[in-house]
Order: C-alpha cells, then sequence, then structure tokens
C-alpha cells in the first residue's frame, strides 16, 4: 500500500530495505528503522485505539515510551503473543503481526462507542465502587465484562518458545540515557580508563540529537553524533546497550535494565530478552525529559500530538503525520515543530502562542525564525476545543487571560488536521524516585526535578531541568569527570567543548489547563491522563468528594495507572489539583513512583531459570543402578531419590512390608547422598557450631559425632542433623535433604551480618560424597568383609562414633549412626566412587540377603522409633520442648544460641501448647490417615474442639500393628489417654496416647 505520508526524503530509516507488516489484518509496508508507529503514520493509519471507559477513537500523541493510546498486541502465531506493546517502541521487522487491543467489532467502528454518553455519566471517578455494587451476586460478572471492555491485551496459555537471558554487570559508571548530555558525559569520562555501561531504551542512540537540526562543531548532529558514537566504541573501556530500558533503580546502586536482543518473531537459538543486573560505583541518570502536552476540549482526537513527536516523525523517520498544523505553545521550544512542518512542504496554519507579551524579534530566535518564514503567530491565545470525531478537522480558538484561567474573546474555528501541542517539559525523574527520593519544584522551568539523594548519582541535561542543546553537554562534560573521579580515577580528560550557538529565548508561560467558554462540567472532555480516562472534571469531581491527598486522588480516579506510569499526565494532574484546592504545585507534591519504569515480561525477569534449569533434577551416583532395579522415584527438594523396589507384580504395601523386615531381620541398604553436607572450618569453627545449634559443642571429641536442632529467631526447628568433629577446627554438618541450600544460605547470612568477626569457612560438599548406609543385626558382617583397617569392634567404633580407613580399597569416612534404630554404617566416599562401592557391598551383601530400601521403608523404620522428619512432623511453629527433647537444648552454654529467646518467649513456655506423642489405634489394623484431627469427645456438635493432629502414620510389620505420631494440646501430661479422630465417611478412629519410641526404647538395637 501507498504510504502517503512518507517523506521523498530525510529521516534515518534504510529506505532500500523495504519491510511488509500487518496491522488489523491489513497488510502495510514500512523501512527499516521504522517503528510501528511511524509506519502506521506514513501509510495514514488515524486510530490505533479505544480509550479506556469511553471507546473514544485514540490516535498517536508521541514517539517514545510516554505514549498512552498505541498499545498493540503483537504475535503472529498463539504462541508468540506478547500483549501490552507500545507502537511507538516496537521497532518494525518483515512479517511483523499486530492488531489492537481495544475495539469491537473494529477499532473503526466500536460497538460500545455508540453508547457512549450513558458511560459518561456512569464511568466517574471511583465508578467500580458506585455503580456496579448491586445486586452483589452480579459483581464477579460486571468484573468480567469490565476487564474485558478495558482491553489491555492477553497473554497466550501456551509455553513461551523464546528465550531469555540474565547478565551480571558490575562497572565504575552506569549511564542511563545515550541523548546529548550521557553522550557527553562519557566522552569526558571515558577517557579517565573508567568502565563505563551505556544503557538506552531506543534501537538508535542520540536521543534528541536524531530529529535535531542543530549544528555542532559546524557539523550537522547527526554527523556529530555519527562521529561520537565511533569514538565511544573505540574504547575498550566502554560497553553500549541499545533497546535496553533502564526499568528498576534499587539500593546502593543496584539497577535493572531489561535489553530486547531480537526483534523478530523468529528467535530460535536466540536470545529475545536479556535482564542485566548492575552494581555500579556511580550513576549518571542522562533520561531526559517528556514534552507534556496541553489540556484543552477533545485533546484527545486523532491528529492531537506532542510538538517535539510531529519533529522526531518528521526528520527521524521521514514521516508527516497530517497535511494542515496548528500548533499551540507555552513555549519557544515547539516552534521547531512549526519550522519542520513547513519544510517538508505543508501549510502550517497559525502558531497559537499562549504567551500575552512575546517581546520583539530579537528576544527570542524562534519568533525571529518564524517571522521570517511568515508564519502566522496568534500571541495571548489558545485552542479551546478540537472539532472532528476520528481525526481533527479544526480548532476553536479565543484569547486567553494573562494568567490562563478564562476566555476573553469569542471563538472562532480554523480548519486543520493535525494539533502540536506543548506546555513546557517534565524531566524524567522516575528512576530517581525508586530509591525513595523526593523530587523537588522548581519554577523556573515548571516541572520537578530529583531531589537530595542518598545513592552515588549524578543528574544531567533534561532529567536535571537544562534543555539548551549547548548547557545538556557542557553539563555532561563536566558531570562525566566528576563521576569518574568519584568512582576513584584520575581527572585528566582534554574533551573540549564543542562550538554550539545558543538560542535566546522567551520564558515559558505556567499553563497546564486551558479554559473554556463553558464551565469544566459543561465543556467537552478535557483529557489528562489518555490511558485511564482521566478528564479534569474528574479531577475536581474528586477533590469535591474529600480527597485532598495527590496520592488519593490518584488512586481514586487512576490517573497514572497504565502503562504509561503518568509521563505524559501526572504534572498536568498535579497543577489542575492544586490550582483546584487553592495551593501551589510543591504543597500539593507529586505522587511515588516505583519499578517498573516501563513493563518488563516475566520471561525476562525469570531468564534462563525455568523449565529444568528452574529446578534442575538431580541424581545421586547410584541413581543407574536404582532405575536398573525397577526403583520408582519421589521428588525430594530436586532430588530423584529411590521410593521403593518393587519385585515382580509387588503392591508399594508389599514392597514396603518387604523391605522393612529385610532391614529389621538382616540387612538393607539404603542410598543417603541426598543428605545435605556443609563443610565447616576456621579457628571459631566449634564456636560458631554451638552459636546455631540448641545443644552443647564444646567438649565434643575429633571421631565423634553429635545430633543437632537448629531454630530460627522465633526459637522453632526448622533444620536437624548430625555434625561430626573431624578436626579440632573442621567439621562436617549434615541437614535434611530439602534444606540443605537454606541452612547454608541462613548460616552464611549470620555469619556475615551477625559474627563477622568468627573466623569460620563454610563450602556445600553435598556433591562430593555419595552416603551408603547399611542397616540391620548383619551389618557389621558385611562391613568387615570389605574393610580391614578399621576396627569395627563395639567397644572400639561406638555409636555416634566416625572413623577414617578404606572400604573396598577406597578411601572413605565411615560413621557409626543411625535412622532406623538398627546398628547402621553410613559409608561415605568420593562421589566418582560410589556406584562402585555400592555393587561391592550390593555382591557381597547376597549371602545376608541384602534389601535395597527407599525413603518410605526409611520413614516406617524411623517412625517406629520414634524419630521425626522436619517438614512433616513439624511445621515451623514448633519448639524443641514441644517435640520432647528438651535434652537437646543446653541453656548453660557462654554464648547464646539462635532461638533462645524467642524459646523464651511466654507463648512458647505455656502449658497448653501442642505438644508431639505416639499414638496405638484401638484397633491394630488401623491405620489413621495423617492430617486427622484429634477431639475429646467424638459426639460434641459441630465445630468440635480440635486437640491437635497426626503427622506420621504407618503400618509396622515389625510390630503387627498401626503406628502415628502427631499433636495434641498438652500430650506429655496425657499418655495413657484416649483421644478420637472423626473422618470424613462418619466413621471415628480411637487411639491411646502413648511414647512416640515404639521400637527398642533402651536402644539396644543401634549398640550392638
Amino acid at each position: 500500500m501507498n504510504q502517503k505520508n512518507r517523506l521523498d526524503k530525510g529521516g534515518h530509516i534504510c529506505r532500500n530495505t523495504p519491510l511488509k507488516f500487518i496491522y488489523n489484518g491489513k497488510e502495510y509496508t514500512g523501512f527499516k528503522g521504522d517503528t510501528i508507529a511511524s509506519a502506521l503514520l506514513a501509510n495514514g493509519v488515524n486510530i490505533v485505539g479505544r480509550s479506556f471507559k469511553y471507546r473514544r477513537p485514540r490516535g498517536i500523541i508521541s514517539a517514545a515510551s510516554e505514549e498512552p493510546n498505541a498499545i498493540l498486541q503483537l504475535g503472529a502465531s498463539e504462541e508468540s503473543q506478547v500483549a501490552n506493546i507500545k507502537a511507538t517502541e516496537q521497532q518494525l521487522f518483515d512479517g511483523l503481526v499486530c492488531y489492537s487491543v481495544k475495539g469491537w467489532p473494529s477499532v473503526n467502528f466500536d460497538f460500545i462507542s455508540l453508547f457512549t454518553r450513558l458511560f459518561s455519566k456512569i464511568m466517574i471517578p471511583g465508578f467500580y465502587y458506585k455503580t456496579f455494587m448491586f445486586p452483589k451476586f452480579m459483581y464477579k460478572t460486571y468484573g468480567k465484562y469490565l476487564r474485558k471492555a478495558a482491553g489491555m491485551g492477553r497473554s497466550s496459555i501456551k509455553q513461551d518458545p523464546d528465550i531469555y537471558d540474565n547478565l551480571n554487570h558490575h562497572p565504575d559508571i552506569l549511564i542511563v540515557g545515550a541523548g546529548p548530555s550521557g553522550l557527553a558525559a562519557a566522552l569526558s569520562a571515558a577517557k579517565t580508563n573508567a568502565k563505563i555501561l551505556i544503557a538506552d531504551e531506543q534501537e538508535q542512540l542520540g536521543g534528541s540529537l536524531l530529529s535535531s537540526r542543530r549544528r555542532i562543531d559546524n557539523k550537522s548532529a547527526a554527523r556529530w553524533l555519527a562521529e561520537t558514537l565511533e569514538e565511544l566504541y573505540n574504547y575498550g573501556n566502554v560497553n553500549i546497550l541499545t533497546n535496553a530500558v533502564v526499568n528498576g533503580y534499587h539500593d546502593h546502586n543496584f539497577l535493572t535494565i531489561n535489553q530486547t536482543l531480537v526483534q523478530s518473531e523468529d528467535t530460535k537459538y536466540n536470545i529475545r530478552q536479556r535482564l542485566h543486573r548492575i552494581r555500579a560505583k556511580v550513576v549518571i541518570l542522562a533520561t531526559g525529559a517528556h514534552e507534556r502536552t496541553l489540556v484543552f476540549s477533545n485533546n484527545d482526537r486523532p491528529g492531537c500530538m506532542q510538538a517535539a513527536a510531529v519533529s522526531t516523525y518528521i526528520n527521524r523517520y521521514g514521516v508527516i503525520p497530517g497535511n494542515k498544523l496548528i500548533l499551540m505553545t507555552t513555549n519557544d521550544y515547539a516552534y521547531q515543530a512549526a519550522f519542520d512542518w513547513q519544510d517538508s512542504g505543508r501549510e502550517v496554519v497559525a502558531i497559537i502562542d499562549t504567551r500575552t507579551d512575546l517581546g520583539s524579534d530579537n528576544n527570542s530566535y524562534y519568533l525571529q525564525e518564524a517571522n521570517k518564514r511568515k508564519l502566522k503567530i496568534i500571541p495571548k491565545s489558545a485552542v479551546i476545543e478540537v472539532k472532528g470525531k476520528k481525526r481533527v478537522n479544526g480548532a476553536l480558538i479565543a484569547n486567553i487571560s494573562s494568567d490562563g484561567r478564562e476566555v476573553i474573546s469569542k471563538p472562532y474555528l480554523l480548519h486543520c488536521d493535525t494539533i502540536a501541542s506543548s506546555g513546557g517539559w517534565s524531566p524524567i525523574i522516575h528512576l530517581s524516585c525508586h530509591t525513595g527520593t523526593r523530587p523537588k519544584w522548581q519554577d523556573d522551568i515548571q516541572g520537578f526535578i530529583p531531589g537530595e539523594t542518598n545513592q552515588d548519582n549524578f543528574f544531567v541535561g533534561g532529567a536535571n531541568g537544562i534543555y539548551s542543546l549547548k548547557r545538556c553537554i557542557e553539563d555532561g562534560l563536566d558531570i562525566g569527570l566528576e563521576a569518574a573521579i568519584q568512582a576513584g580515577f584520575n581527572s585528566k580528560s582534554d574533551i573540549k567543548m564543542p562550538k554550539i550557538e545558543e538560542h535566546n529565548e522567551l520564558k515559558g508561560m505556567a499553563l497546564f489547563h486551558v479554559p473554556h467558554i463553558y464551565s469544566t462540567c459543561k465543556a467537552p472532555k478535557k483529557f489528562v491522563d489518555y490511558q485511564t480516562d482521566v478528564t479534569a472534571e474528574d479531577i475536581k469531581l474528586t477533590i469535591r468528594e474529600g480527597f485532598n491527598s495527590i496520592e488519593h486522588i490518584k488512586r481514586y480516579t487512576a490517573m497514572g495507572f497504565g502503562t504509561d506510569q503518568g509521563k505524559l499526565g501526572n504534572i498536568n494532574g498535579m497543577a489542575i489539583a492544586a490550582d483546584i484546592m487553592g495551593q501551589s504545585i510543591p504543597e500539593t507534591g507529586t505522587t511515588v513512583f516505583r519499578p517498573n519504569y516501563t513493563p518488563v515480561t516475566f520471561g525476562a525477569i525469570a531468564g534462563r531459570n525455568c523449565q529444568e534449569l528452574f529446578e534442575p533434577k538431580r541424581y545421586t551416583p547410584i541413581h543407574s543402578w536404582h532405575v536398573k532395579n525397577n526403583a520408582k522415584f519421589e521428588d525430594v527438594g530436586q532430588w530423584k531419590r529411590a521410593w521403593y523396589y518393587p519385585k515382580d507384580e509387588e503392591s508399594m504395601a508389599d514392597a514396603i512390608r518387604r523391605e522393612c523386615l529385610a532391614t529389621r531381620n538382616s540387612v538393607g541398604i539404603f542410598d543417603a547422598s541426598t543428605l545435605g553436607k556443609i563443610d565447616i572450618q576456621g579457628k571459631d569453627a566449634r564456636e560458631f557450631i554451638s552459636r546455631v545449634y540448641t545443644n552443647a559443642w564444646a567438649k565434643l571429641a575429633v571421631g565423634k559425632c553429635r545430633y543437632g536442632l537448629m531454630c530460627g529467631e522465633d526459637g522453632m526447628v526448622f533444620d536437624d542433623g548430625v555434625t561430626a568433629c573431624l578436626a579440632e577446627d573442621h567439621f562436617l554438618m549434615t541437614t535434611t535433604t530439602g534444606g540443605a541450600a537454606h541452612v547454608l544460605s541462613w548460616l552464611e547470612m549470620y555469619h556475615q551480618t551477625e559474627w563477622p568477626d568468627l573466623q569460620v569457612y563454610l563450602n556445600s560438599v553435598t556433591d562430593n560424597w555419595s552416603t551408603i548406609t547399611i542397616s540391620g543385626p548383619k551389618a557389621r558382617h558385611l562391613l568387615s568383609e570389605v574393610c580391614d583397617d578399621i576396627n569395627l569392634d563395639k567397644s572400639e567404633f561406638k555409636f555416634m562414633d566416625w572413623r577414617q580407613g578404606t572400604v573396598a580399597g577406597v578411601p572413605a569416612r565411615v560413621f557409626r549412626i543411625s535412622f532406623t534404630g538398627e546398628l547402621s554404617y553410613e559409608i561415605n566416599v568420593q562421589a566418582n566412587y560410589g556406584l562402585h562401592i555400592w555393587n561391592i557391598l550390593y555382591k557381597h551383601g547376597q549371602k545376608y540377603n541384602i534389601t535395597p530400601y527407599g525413603t518410605e521403608t526409611m520413614h516406617v523404620l524411623r517412625a517406629e522409633k520414634g524419630f521425626i522428619i522436619i517438614g512433616q512432623d513439624t511445621d515451623g511453629s514448633v519448639t524443641p520442648i514441644d517435640l520432647g527433647m528438651s535434652w537437646c537444648v543446653n541453656n548453660k552454654k557462654p554464648y547464646s544460641y539462635i532461638g533462645k529467646r524467642g524459646m523464651n518467649r511466654a507463648d512458647c513456655k505455656r502449658d497448653n501448647r501442642k505438644q508431639l506423642i505416639g499414638l496405638k489405634t484401638k484397633s491394630p489394623k488401623t491405620v489413621i490417615p495423617e492430617g486427622s484431627q484429634a477431639v475429646a469427645n467424638p459426639n460434641e456438635p459441630i465445630p468440635m474442639t480440635m486437640l491437635g493432629h497426626v503427622t506420621s502414620s504407618y503400618y509396622s510389620d515389625c510390630l503387627q500393628r498401626s503406628i502415628a505420631m502427631g499433636f495434641v494440646i498438652n500430650g506429655h501430661n496425657k499418655v495413657g489417654d484416649i483421644v478420637y479422630y472423626p473422618q470424613a465417611d462418619g466413621t471415628v478412629i480411637e487411639a491411646e496416647i502413648c511414647n512416640p519410641i515404639f521400637y527398642d526404647p533402651k536402644g539396644e538395637q543401634q549398640n550392638v
């Protein structure tokens, strides 16, 4: 199709590379270097969406991230759908498919718009609280259709085919923004050899220079830009990221950057987006400023644009977005849009300047240039209303008072198809506010600039309220050098200030709300926030209803809630609110900006941490043997652990029964490689362990092991394990399988933040060791066949001892500890030998009917002994005393342990706490379902008084009865009492409270 608004020459596009794309089902053509927005404007597309509440037609307003209207759905296939893409930011690529997210059956004819007048009456501020409350049962239905009508795009329910990535950087200086100020700062700082990272949200670097016709050092802005970029790219200490939005600024100069690497949908083997995580010594915010549109009646009609956007489309993209222009401005800068429009061969109907006193030509370069061009300038006037429905076709012009509060003449009509407006500039301070900095108002620029900050950062150029090109570059050069010095580099830099002609300018007028001949409530709508349809009248009504805080006004009207985060409308909205309340803008204040500056995909946040990399499957060195021997697996943490080993047609219950009896009567073999193992070394290692465990460790001898409990600050148990003393300054701590990573990070946190004076070194060695446990009466016989350099006699190698030796010729650490209650040995060998040792033990154990057992059998065996499992028998609300393990708490240690203070709170000492008990059912064959609730009286009306619950419950073939553990209020003093467990089917299970140690209460079997 013909690009009717494309200029024959000019712009930073590649006219030799045409690109075809589809918008709302129709094929269009653009060029490489276009955005969707510039390509749509080139093709004469006026309407790109419908408004949120009133379904009014909307067109493109801006040329950058502040765009509120051109929000599109991107993607040719269901898998590649991306919601809420801004047409002004998305680069065009061949085959791109996009469509509007609002408008049914089409964006040009929206059925709901037929009811605009009705919606205007009910869609007032807070309408969702007032209008859709009755009948109450319809509230969810209202919400469903309101969400659909809002049209904010959709996410695909299919798997995302794209690849994402994360990357960490530690630059000396991060420069956010590659406009004139940012590039000047980079040039200056690069000379000092500081490591510099530059990030800019555009594909092409240069910011305002890309659409500027100014001359720098007697060269065009484009030429100076190209030479500057070439120089920066040649520095080895400068890294530049394009298409990179700095979306979050956090404490200690930590920032996140979302970079789009691939624009097309063909992302196979390529990374679509990368989230860069930055920790910088110094940050320079060169983010520039957004031009404010003016608030006047029907200012949302397609064809109403920012003045700066008009210049950008003409000079950067070679696109003229109309034929007849009216420019309304409060300042000199916007005159450039009229000059660019005229140079493109189109008609400038008039320049409507709201200022009363324009002085003489000599006072302003722009006025002088406008007069040379014979452009019609109408002073002390304003566009008070736009005419036209689906496109601007005229403007009502009237004189306004010097303070801009009222119309003082009869309006008259001027015909046009484009209205460009400029109410001044608003520094982009979002990132500075992310760290809690409160912006401050600056009267001379009529905008907020960054306030005082405790970060190591600088603000330059437009972000600091400096708009002159010469001053922006000068400011950048100075700040770049100052930032390098602050980062610790010398101050040698021979960059000279380029020659730039300074233009004389008149002071701008503070005008945020253009008056009308009618009052605000009777005049056509004046939009403040285009994306959420907030009008000047909405703000007035909100204040009338008692909302005087700017934060309340924001929430009640939804001003600044859209994906544009109030970039265009917030300052106008605050100024209007301040005027209505009769106070200044500084007194009214500003809302708080939070990350993210622009939307970020979940894929970019996750990076490669998805699917198998999000939760990788971990396998023990013996996994292949388990698979070959028909093991069934369960997931424990990230580990695949053998659950049980069915033979032939055995059921799970039959397999567990066989494994339990074999271990109790002969010898069982178990893969315990998944246990967390943390190597702790250093002269203060013993003291460190004593502080994290509840029991004493000062006298644990080398060659000995001890069981310990870990508690949080609240005194609640969160992990346990056995720790062995390998040397006076060397210990090996074991943790639960699922808790290993958490325990290590917890230990590291305390070491780094609470006890940095302790000389301790922590290392995870879980994957370095393969652990094989043999348990049962024949365990010593089996081990003696493959180990001849360790004295296995029970008097020499006692329970809770460990020895160094060799097993089948392989160096090993052998621990005599037991989680089954039987004579047990844990054999630890270097992981690569794990399968070899397992095979040898299994081969030698055939004569003893050796039987591999899995985690379910291990659960039964430990329950028979009354051993707890963290996470199953604890839930974060249990103290060691509740578990009946006061023997594992030592309050006489010279240093307090973690959890001691929490454990001594009144709540943890009360008598009616739930305490761990054992349970024997009246019927030995009946197994209480885990989770069952205990009651004292099964005949009590519902809701019954709950006494506790069951945590572990099994049938024990060794004991020929069911056993269970659980919690009952004051259970330690209720041994012998009867409790009842009502079931969902109406039956009640009766059980007697008993000691939780069901098997070998004296511990004779583990000490044989």
